[in-house]
């Protein structure tokens, strides 16, 4: 036992080193940023998808090209827009002709979805039908068309951004799409001096080479790494324990009663969970600690705990709800 923990440590070390190459690249173009990045590895560590939402010029297509460029994986990118259709995504069955036989048939042609990389870019610019296109491809990694299943390549992430602040022409999305989203990242301003950095570097003739650092084989040995990444009974009690504080009615933090309309399902504990074991392989560990949990629940918590109408003129978020929780709610004594 003890020689394959060895085995498995010297394959993280190897992977550790890709993935510290990887940044290396990302940072060749995008100047900070640094958390939002760590949080779109742990997405592709932990197999999910990420929603960015960040207010225009803040780089967030162009990090997600970056990322792209910086792997060796297929990569669409999808610009949403209100006349959008799903048969635009998941693609549609076309009418061709036998030239040897000159039956005619219907063949599926296949749309920008089976690709491993998906940029949803602005993705509640379309509507809700158009949406509802990508549930099953986010759950079930798998396309239906009529009578017929099509399964997607793997790995297989979405990137969707969204504008927080535009609301003509916008369709916000349910919550039950949201929730497919493994991480809800939110993107702030740099600050000072990286923003002079940034106009420093993007106004002149220089233009970064990136190099392909990481392969889709080595994305899918870091899936399964993640899975073993070892967590105690004690902190999965904890994470429990969390997610419970945010419902109103198991909680026992009185600022949830007082301004919280629906608290995070059983699927939020599976994303902390995974998530901070993926935030752990990141740093080169093989063990999940309190603040691998605690790192993570923001970005878990963000789009899964529903504030009350009180909450919003009062200008409460999910975010300060998480935080009060995370104040009161301890680890267990063993």
């Amino acid at each position: 036992m003890d020689k394959e923990l060895q085995q498995i440590a010297s394959e993280v070390e190897g992977l550790s080193e890709k993935l510290t190459a990887l940044k290396k690249e990302i940072g060749k173009v995008i100047i900070g940023q640094e958390d939002t990045v760590s949080q779109l590895l742990i997405t592709f560590l932990a197999g999910g998808h990420a929603l960015l939402e960040g207010v225009p010029g803040l780089a967030k297509t162009l990090m997600i090209r970056t990322l792209s460029n910086a792997i060796d994986l297929k990569f669409k990118r999808i610009q949403f827009t209100p006349d959008l259709m799903p048969s635009d995504i998941i693609g549609t069955e076309i009418l061709e002709e036998d030239h040897t036989t000159g039956k005619k048939f219907f063949r599926f042609n296949k749309g920008p979805i089976f690709s491993n990389i998906i940029l949803a870019d602005e993705i509640n610019r379309t509507p809700p039908k158009t949406q509802a296109a990508l549930l099953e491809a986010m759950q079930e990694f798998e396309v239906t068309y009529g009578d017929k299943t099509y399964p997607l390549d793997r790995p297989f992430f979405i990137l969707a951004t969204q504008n927080p602040i535009e609301q003509s022409g916008t369709f916000v999305l349910p919550e039950a799409q949201q929730d497919r989203f493994l991480l809800y990242i939110k993107i702030g301003y740099p600050t000072d001096k990286e923003e002079t950095q940034i106009l420093k570097a993007t106004t002149g003739t220089k233009k970064a080479q990136l190099n392909k650092v990481l392969s889709g084989e080595d994305i899918v040995r870091l899936q399964q790494l993640v899975r073993e990444v070892s967590i105690s009974d004690g902190l999965i009690q904890y994470v429990s324990d969390v997610i419970r504080a945010t419902r109103p009615d198991t909680t026992s933090v009185d600022y949830v009663k007082q301004w919280v309309d629906w608290g995070a399902g059983p699927r939020a504990g599976q994303a902390m969970i995974l998530t901070a074991k993926a935030n752990a392989l990141l740093e080169g560990r093989l063990a999940v600690t309190l603040e691998d949990l605690q790192t993570v629940a923001l970005p878990v918590l963000r789009h899964r705990v529903l504030v009350n109408f009180r909450a919003d003129a009062e200008g409460i978020t999910s975010d300060k709800v998480t935080k009060e929780i995370l104040k009161a709610v301890q680890l267990r004594d063993k």
